[in-house]
């Protein structure tokens, strides 16, 4: 038995009915081409058979304030095995996922399920697992989740993925004595981080707030329909797009791919706005989540956050590429003047009260932020899961009171994969989002087209 961790019990008690606290991650894989019929049911079967033991956190479960291991696990509440209706289009399966992504798990048992999907077109199935935000974080599940896969396409190892031990079950493992260590390395870090942070204060407040016009400050967000409470209804939209597509880009227009993600992001917002006849008219605010690990510690949470002026207010799609690239550069040259415990104290204060309000749900309307855009790096190389190949990997996040879309991507092999997590009721039609990201990409391709016969007459 453990106390649970303060981030722990916020994760908890954020918790309502319209609000899941969980994460989520959609695997799609391709079965492979000799496998015999049963392919699927033996894979099961094989899962349901294994004398695995589950791992912290997977073992865990809530008492009280505590995590206490459950001594009485059963498989069968987390692991699941369903069919999709014929003719198994990927519309159904994203409308299974926004089901199982709508509903809240139950606390009397360990927080996670996972289920395996077949009857998917293109002789394909897929995994669905999903867990609470106060076991781990998001993308850390997406990891372990990786982990349990194979690099070998020959390999038929079944590791199930609440067996693979991660960081935070290493964590628990370790001595109070090397814990405490650790407490007192952190206040020492937070003293020594004070005089930095109060010098970065002074000067955003002084010099750049409502002077620099390439400062996001945690006041700018318009209202908009992003912004109001949620019901318990989830719609989660997914697609994969060519990272060469997005790399040419970025390198013609001389910009970070991530500022093209970004920029594409911002043009669909904007489609999507005028469609519902909802777009501000101040451009729209992304929380941009960043990592600022300046080590190979296995610390789960060393990310920050980047307010980006996503330009929406701006027609022309090069202008928008233009203030995105401004804002995101004036918040990283801040933050190379600080260490990594010097930015979490500075974010910590500049957008403590930001978060408070998100927590409360008091002020749904009046957010620092739009939206939550996040762009994780994945897998380089090809995983397969008892030979099977993953196609295709998508994130489910969380909606809040307040934040009723999130968009999540991360890369798999030569793609972009993308997932829209969404409240049903507040944003119609959400998912044509997807089409025009496609819309927006093209839009650039033909600007960069257009722009290549003068660079090479110019050269």
């Amino acid at each position: 038995m453990r106390p649970l961790h303060p981030i722990d019990f916020i994760f908890l008690s954020l918790e309502k009915r319209q609000q899941p606290m969980h994460v989520g991650g959609l695997f799609l894989f391709q079965i492979p081409d000799n496998a015999p019929e049963t392919f699927i049911q033996d894979l099961v079967a094989d899962i349901r058979n294994s004398k695995s033991i589950p791992v912290p956190p997977f073992n865990n479960k809530l008492n009280g304030f505590f995590w206490d291991e459950d001594e009485e696990f059963d498989l069968d509440h987390h692991f699941r095995h369903i069919a999709l209706p014929h003719p198994g289009r990927i519309r159904e399966l994203l409308t299974y996922i926004s089901q199982e992504h709508s509903a809240l798990i139950d606390r009397a048992k360990p927080l996670w399920t996972c289920n395996i999907i077949e009857g998917i077109e293109g002789n394909r199935f897929a995994m669905y697992f999903k867990i609470h935000h106060a076991m781990v974080d998001g993308i850390a599940g997406m990891r372990l989740v990786e982990k349990s896969l194979s690099h070998d396409p020959h390999g038929n190892r079944i590791v199930p993925p609440w067996c693979v031990e991660g960081p935070r079950a290493k964590r628990l493992k370790e001595p109070k004595s090397s814990r405490f260590k650790k407490i007192m390395n952190g206040v020492k870090q937070q003293l020594e981080a004070t005089p930095t942070v109060f010098r970065e204060l002074s000067q955003t407040i002084i010099k750049d707030m409502g002077r620099n016009p390439d400062y996001v400050s945690s006041f700018q967000a318009p209202s908009s329909i992003l912004n109001q409470r949620v019901s318990s209804s989830r719609r989660f939209a997914a697609q994969s797009f060519e990272l060469a597509r997005l790399s040419k880009i970025a390198k013609e227009l001389g910009v970070t791919i991530n500022d093209v993600v970004l920029a594409i992001c911002s043009g669909a917002l904007r489609e999507y706005l005028i469609s519902q006849t909802a777009l501000p008219k101040k451009p729209l605010i992304a929380m941009v989540p960043a990592s600022i690990r300046d080590d190979d510690s296995e610390v789960s949470n060393r990310i920050t956050m980047i307010l980006a002026n996503l330009g929406t207010d701006k027609e022309d799609p090069l202008e928008r590429l233009d203030v995105i690239k401004r804002s995101m550069q004036n918040a990283k040259n801040r933050f190379k003047r600080m260490n990594s415990q010097q930015i979490l104290n500075y974010s910590a204060f500049v957008y403590g009260p930001a978060g408070l309000n998100i927590a409360s749900g008091l002020m749904p309307k009046r957010q620092a932020f739009n939206i939550v855009i996040s762009n994780v790096p994945g897998p380089r190389e090809p995983l397969y899961w008892n030979g099977a190949k993953l196609d295709a990997l998508y994130p489910a996040s969380i909606v809040l009171d307040g934040q009723a879309l999130n968009i999540t991507m991360t890369s798999y092999l030569d793609k972009l994969e993308v997932g829209l997590t969404g409240c049903r009721n507040a944003l119609p039609k959400m998912q044509n989002l997807l089409t025009h990201l496609e819309e927006e990409i093209q839009r650039f391709e033909k600007i960069v087209e257009q722009q290549s016969p003068k660079l090479e007459a110019v050269s």
